[in-house]
């Protein structure tokens, strides 16, 4: 049996094991999707949002890439902010990273990852310049790349609130809340490390005056 094959059969399993438990699960699935979380979260397949917060289907909106960067540039990205915002009515936006992220590690190096790759990673440098003084100061490479972790969804925090989808909710709506969370591999905990209300004042210089 190929590996794949292995997929569609666990799915059969999954889908009858639920179906039993719940005959109406799928037919209220199929009608409608109200989500109170989007989750922005890295792609690494140790880290799925709905098995570490054990969330059901139609529970959790879910957009992932490498280390969960928010990117002005990222149209994946700001379709599926702008969707749960202002369609779905998302009242949470999560951004969780890892420690132990391969993206932040590759990061830290100087080596060429080739284009795609050194485009994106840059991002995470431009981090690591903004925060050098404290970086620089952590001698252990595990603590300093662990830090790393914590500040770069601390700075997507803030990339979400310089977004107009954003502000413009928190304008209108007085939602959502945005946080910023870091998932531990080795011992399946959740660490917050950063949170903005709705309607969080941050640098003028990001804030629109004519939403």
């Amino acid at each position: 049996m190929q590996t794949y094959e292995k997929l569609l059969l666990e799915n059969k399993a999954w889908a009858a094991e639920v179906q039993q438990e719940d005959p109406d699960f799928f037919k209220r699935l199929s009608q409608i999707q109200t989500p109170d979380f989007l989750w922005i979260g890295c792609s690494d397949s140790r880290v799925p949002a709905d098995k570490i917060t054990g969330t059901q289907p139609g529970e959790i909106f879910v957009h992932r890439n490498v280390a969960n960067l928010v990117i002005n540039t990222d149209v994946n990205l700001l379709s599926v902010l702008d969707y749960a915002v202002n369609h779905l009515k998302v009242k949470h936006v999560i951004v969780c990273g890892h420690y132990g992220c391969g993206g932040v590690k590759a990061s830290i190096s100087n080596h060429d990852f080739k284009y795609v790759l050194n485009m994106w990673l840059r991002n995470i440098k431009d981090v690591y310049r903004i925060h050098r003084e404290e970086l620089d100061a952590i001698k252990d490479e595990e603590l300093k790349t662990d830090r790393l972790v914590e500040l770069n969804v601390m700075e997507q925090v803030f990339n979400l609130a310089k977004t107009s989808i954003i502000q413009r909710a928190w304008k209108n709506e007085q939602r959502p809340d945005l946080h910023g969370w870091v998932y531990g591999l080795k011992d399946g905990l959740i660490k917050p490390v950063y949170e903005m209300k709705a309607g969080t004042h941050i640098d003028p210089l990001y804030e629109y005056d004519d939403l």
